[in-house]
């Protein structure tokens, strides 16, 4: 998308732009979307600066970006110390999460529930213009598979599994702040999920678990797909949605947006991406199995997101397109696509979260529990 389009020009603040061009501070700087926005914004000749916050500074040059260490779960320390980053910013994009560890909800909810209030008690202290969030489809409560709903559509989550349920609590916590400062402007994205070459070995830790190796993501290796009931899911590749987030920094929307790549995924889509046949399972049956992993330890992924993704409706994403004029560049199959050639290579990048290997390899995350620890 050109820059130099009106709506693009920096957003005025309370004394109008400032002739220098936006400063733009990203808080979860270091992971998947954190990355591709990074690169988006120093590419944007509207962004002046960008600071980089993360809870690990990585040791990564990137045009226009300095870097700041920050972890939202250390209380006071950490309000203060974002209260200070964003003074003078035009825009704050807040996209810390924590997936991991699902063993430890606590910890989860220190960094993503009570994280969230302390970063938006520092953008008010700070009186930042502009707010961009990073919600979620799992934040949607279960809604219809055979036709699309807007960003209307309830967002409760699925109750039993804790990222939906905490992506919810972090869109009430959104409702008040909104209505309490009317004065920031508040965007939140809800894309589907979303897969990048680069982010396929952390996506591995947090998903999959170590008992997966590159090697065995072929097709000639996976000679059928379940077709479970319900298996219909939204996908997108992280630059289009990054490019999304660009948009709605520099643009003076406010409000929600869903995000996805067309086609919708189902079980035939996948048959047709590893050469395999599609085979009718249970719902039950396919549970039964994850759960099983979970409980013996072999996989980080909590069953109730399994739930919780069973019963996520398919997004309409209209509003992105006409209010922020954005549309993905890649498809579906090319998100998975990415996704499954990063599985293969063990694909990563020099932040930290994304690194392709840990110190000890996998051998790190059977020691530290699979899901007990980030």
């Amino acid at each position: 998308m050109s820059t130099e389009n009106a709506a693009d020009q920096p957003a005025a603040r309370a004394g109008g732009p400032r002739a220098e061009g936006l400063r733009v501070v990203v808080v979860g700087a270091t992971g998947n979307v954190g990355t591709h926005l990074i690169r988006a914004l120093a590419g944007d000749p509207a962004v002046t600066s960008v600071v980089g916050l993360a809870r690990r500074v990585p040791d990564w040059p990137v045009e226009k970006t300095t870097w700041a260490p920050v972890d939202l779960r250390d209380g006071e320390t950490a309000q203060a110390e974002l209260t200070e980053h964003f003074r003078d910013a035009d825009a704050v994009v807040h996209l810390a999460w924590m997936i991991q560890p699902a063993r430890d909800p606590l910890m989860t909810w220190r960094t993503n529930a009570l994280g969230t209030t302390r970063l938006l008690n520092a953008v008010a202290a700070a009186r930042v213009p502009a707010l961009v969030v990073a919600s979620s489809v799992g934040a949607y409560s279960p809604g219809p598979k055979d036709r699309a709903v807007d960003e209307s559509w309830p967002t409760h989550g699925w109750p039993d599994a804790p990222y939906s349920r905490e992506k919810a609590y972090v869109e009430r916590l959104l409702d008040a702040f909104a209505y309490e400062r009317p004065d920031t402007r508040v965007v939140r994205m809800r894309p589907g999920f979303l897969f990048a070459r680069e982010s396929a070995a952390a996506q591995r830790r947090l998903f999959l678990g170590p008992l997966l190796f590159g090697p065995l993501v072929r097709p000639e290796l996976t000679p059928v797909v379940p077709d479970v009931p319900g298996l219909r899911f939204q996908v997108l590749r992280t630059s289009d949605a990054a490019e999304a987030y660009r948009l709605a920094v520099t643009r003076p929307v406010r409000g929600a947006f869903n995000l996805a790549a067309d086609p919708v995924v189902d079980a035939a889509l996948l048959a047709r991406l590893f050469d395999a046949r599609v085979v009718r399972m249970p719902r039950g049956v396919l549970r039964t199995a994850l759960a099983a992993a979970w409980h013996a330890r072999l996989a980080p992924a909590q069953p109730q997101l399994f739930d919780a993704l069973m019963r996520l409706p398919v997004m309409d994403c209209s509003r992105a397109v006409g209010e922020l004029g954005w549309k993905p560049r890649f498809t579906a199959e090319d998100a998975i696509r990415d996704l499954i050639d990063g599985l293969r290579h063990n694909e990563g990048m020099v932040t930290p979260p994304l690194r392709p290997r840990l110190r000890h390899g996998r051998f790190s995350e059977f020691a530290t529990g699979v899901g007990q620890r980030p």
